[in-house]
């Protein structure tokens, strides 16, 4: 039987990481600076869970390195994001990498 070990970690419940999401996705409203409706906002964070979810076991095994996570959080959400949101997705970057310390 495999236990893990002292310092490994597991994957993440569905709702940790949609709360994670929401909670991730609100620390970047804020400072953006902007107004976003309660309807996008929700559908934002629909849009990043989705992409966690897909990229659940990189993520898992990069769960330590925030630079990295913000990196892929760029390259793969910030695009859709910011259309989405109607937004300056380089401001939308910085604000998210304010956020989650990346």
């Amino acid at each position: 039987m495999n236990t893990p070990g002292k310092h490994s970690t597991s994957l993440p419940t569905p709702r940790k990481i949609r709360r994670g999401c929401s909670k991730e996705l609100y620390r970047t409203v804020k400072r953006l600076g902007v107004y976003i409706p309660e309807e996008l906002i929700k559908q934002g964070e629909t849009l990043y869970y989705k992409k966690v979810i897909g990229n659940l076991l990189w993520i898992g095994e990069n769960i330590s390195n925030r630079k990295l996570l913000a990196d892929w959080w760029d390259e793969t959400v910030s695009a859709e994001l910011a259309e989405l949101w109607q937004v300056d997705r380089e401001a939308l970057s910085r604000a998210f990498r304010s956020a989650f310390g990346g």
